[in-house]
């Protein structure tokens, strides 16, 4: 029986193609929201959850690191996606024909420069994957749309142009996730560990608990602050380190923690994925 790894957003959706990169012998399976995705992995529809955490142009994604603690899944890889902007039309359709494209509101600022060049006006969408599944099923050919190359192959529209974004740097950044931890591997490029914690009411808590990743010469690669529960009292910290808990630096600056922490959770330990060195 073939394996499922579940992803938000239609079929096309660079979540999808996150799934291809990082597991291509599984099925991807749409689901509607965060939460949907996570409710597929805990319930057995589906063996892994494929969750984006942040981008390097717009950074976190909302309400994720929220969801994550509370989603009873561990983090047990990561992968990165470049956002490669392709602009798709249906068969037949040539680009001076195309006037207007549709796109996710994220999309469109990405691509300004081509679209002035080629006097196309952008329209937002719910979510471009479900922009080129309209596209497909209108046969318009006046419009376009902006996605990804794997929304073209699965609706059967043709690729006028690639590449179109302004900068070619935006990544996403996933997170791979399951039922179960796994801290038994060793990668070869290195290992992440994630955690969240919340300090204890003292003055320069925060301070005094990243103290012991200084001293033990732990890389703390990512550290995040919100609110738990909509509180201005409460706040959780999610925090990325370089090494695995059982490496002694990574020990003992965990054990340092717990003095000022009044609660602490690793969400995953995995491996490294080269864009982290």
């Amino acid at each position: 029986m073939t394996q499922r790894i579940a992803f938000q957003g239609e079929p096309g959706a660079y979540s999808h193609e996150a799934c291809r990169a990082a597991r291509p012998e599984m099925e991807a399976l749409p689901c509607r929201t965060f939460e949907d995705v996570i409710a597929a992995v805990r319930d057995g529809r589906a063996e892994l959850a494929m969750l984006p955490i942040e981008n390097s142009t717009y950074g976190r994604v909302a309400d994720i690191h929220r969801l994550l603690p509370e989603s009873g899944l561990h983090i047990v890889d990561e992968t990165f996606v470049r956002v490669r902007i392709a602009l798709m039309a249906n068969p037949g359709v040539t680009l001076d024909q195309i006037s207007t494209v549709n796109a996710h509101l994220v999309l469109l600022p990405q691509s300004a420069n081509f679209l002035k060049q080629h006097g196309i006006r952008g329209e937002a969408y719910a979510d471009s994957a479900g922009a080129a599944a309209d596209l497909a099923a209108s046969g318009a050919t006046d419009l376009g749309v902006l996605a990804s190359e794997l929304a073209a192959e699965i609706y059967g529209l043709n690729v006028l142009a690639r590449d179109i974004e302004d900068f070619g740097h935006n990544t996403t950044r996933f997170l791979v996730m399951a039922r179960d931890p796994n801290h038994d591997r060793r990668g070869d490029t290195g290992m992440m560990t994630t955690f969240v914690f919340q300090v204890r009411n003292i003055p320069a808590a925060l301070y005094k608990a990243m103290g012991g990743f200084a001293t033990n010469g732990v890389n703390m690669t990512k550290l995040e602050s919100y609110m738990v529960n909509g509180s201005f009292t409460a706040t959780q910290f999610y925090a990325d380190i370089e090494g695995h808990p059982d490496d002694p630096n990574v020990k003992l600056a965990l054990e340092e923690l717990d003095y000022f922490t009044t609660h602490t959770k690793i969400l995953g330990v995995y491996p490294a994925e080269t864009r982290h060195h």
